[in-house]
């Protein structure tokens, strides 16, 4: 018992120190080439820094959902915490949205019986709802300014993943799992490089034409059930112009005309999101003015996914890491299919 208090003081003190760093992240300078990721499973997330290059050597940007991802987010979230830390000017942490009290809540199980039931129905918009949703990490060039954009989403009625059973499970209390979701409320939402890459999770939002209407935002609290900073964190790119409904059941889906308008009104040549599945780690999409990357490989340890990290290098230009998950005994075996639906 004592060992259990040993241990969530010493989660607390990290906590509370990265929550003092997120509170004072306004512009970060940034060494070599930073990558983008998106939802990070522990074991693959030492591999993410095995291939990448360690922090501080290589700057991080680091685009959501730490946790609902396997069985060890407590440990993938502390350690990202004790880098930023650490290496405050080295790596930035956006917010996803799983960092959320309500998300975190929900367990996996209940997520894949309603995608069961969708299926025996044959209920695609079921089927879509039941979305995956992933990490994506970018890699930055030395010389190059990173500007977090600080600036709400989790309906209540979606299914969520398991981090607060995590910390019941591991520590006997949900205080560890307190101290983060309050921490999360610190991180920033967005982030810009050179001016010229916005970064986020989700998406872009109908009532966010700027990046003053981003800076605008009060981010320091639980993800609102909609509203701009939810669209932040939970929309997706579609092939069709315009806003459209998101079948996720929070944020919006947006097409091409849409990301190019936002781009050319602030300057921006590419929007790097997260937030989906992508089976080789990465996708372009809206003419190569929108790309996923995907961070997380053999996505809960069953969808075959490669991962990918994006690299911008001095001169802006992109390139992609694709890497498999690190070895584990006791994985199961997984198809290259795209799977069904997600869990």
């Amino acid at each position: 018992m004592r060992r259990d208090e040993e241990r969530e003081t010493e989660r607390r003190g990290s906590v509370n120190r990265a929550r003092f760093a997120s509170s004072h992240l306004h512009r970060t300078h940034l060494s070599p080439s930073p990558p983008p990721f998106h939802a990070l499973q522990f074991q693959d997330l030492l591999e993410l820094f095995r291939i990448g290059g360690p922090a501080p050597d290589t700057n991080y940007l680091f685009m959501g959902d730490y946790v609902d991802r396997g069985y060890h987010s407590v440990e993938t979230a502390t350690l990202l915490v004790a880098l930023k830390v650490r290496y405050r000017d080295r790596v930035t942490i956006l917010r996803g949205n799983h960092e959320s009290r309500q998300i975190t809540q929900v367990r996996w199980r209940e997520r894949e019986r309603r995608g069961e039931r969708a299926r025996g129905r044959g209920d695609e918009r079921g089927m879509e709802r039941e979305e995956r949703e992933q990490q994506g990490v970018v890699l930055l060039a030395p010389s190059f300014f990173l500007h977090p954009i600080h600036s709400r989403p989790s309906p209540s009625h979606l299914q969520v993943y398991g981090f607060y059973d995590e910390c019941l499970r591991k520590y006997g209390s949900a205080a560890v799992w307190q101290h983060f979701t309050d921490l999360f409320d610190f991180l920033p939402l967005t982030a810009v490089v050179e001016n010229q890459v916005f970064c986020l999770h989700g998406g872009l939002s109908p009532t966010l034409d700027t990046l003053d209407n981003v800076r605008a935002l009060d981010r320091v609290q639980e993800v609102p059930h909609e509203g701009p900073m939810c669209d932040l964190l939970w929309s997706d790119p579609d092939d069709r112009c315009g806003w459209g409904i998101s079948p996720r059941g929070a944020g919006y889906t947006f097409g091409q005309d849409v990301s190019d308008q936002f781009n050319h009104a602030n300057g921006l040549s590419l929007i790097a999101r997260a937030h989906q599945l992508v089976m080789e780690g990465h996708n372009w999409c809206h003419d190569q003015a929108v790309v996923t990357v995907f961070s997380a490989p053999n996505y809960c340890y069953r969808c075959g996914n490669l991962a990918a990290i994006m690299e911008v290098g001095e001169g802006m230009g992109t390139s992609f890491l694709q890497f498999e998950p690190a070895p584990r005994r006791g994985e199961p075996d997984a198809s290259r299919r795209t799977p069904d639906y997600f869990l």
